[in-house]
């Protein structure tokens, strides 16, 4: 089985580049065990897009996307870019994201 090769970047690290389209590269700043949380929580909630999607339910479909927008801010790959904010700006906002979105899932899980 081959492994996957992770996507091509740009010259100053910033983007990735996947079938000719630049996306914004997950801050690189962000330490790997938090980065891999923030992809779970990141993945969950695109799972959840597409079961509210599929069940036609527009106000669930809103609450997902949100958390995917949390999610895709915490890396650094939507809001302020990583590469203009100082280092405490960039860890606040993957702390912040990563409490919020796992205060978020603790609240949703059945006791």
């Amino acid at each position: 089985m081959e492994a996957k090769k992770p996507p091509d970047r740009t010259p100053d690290g910033r983007f990735v580049v996947v079938r000719g389209r630049k996306w914004r590269a997950t801050d690189p700043s962000v330490p790997e065990e938090a980065a891999a949380r923030l992809r779970r929580h990141l993945m969950s909630a695109r799972r959840a897009v597409r079961s509210a999607t599929t069940a036609g339910d527009p106000e669930a479909e809103r609450h997902a996307r949100a958390r995917v927008h949390r999610a895709k801010i915490a890396l650094g790959e939507r809001g302020t870019p990583w590469w203009e904010q100082s280092e405490d700006e960039r860890r606040r906002r993957w702390e912040e994201g990563l409490a919020s979105l796992d205060a978020e899932e603790a609240h949703r899980l059945p006791p």
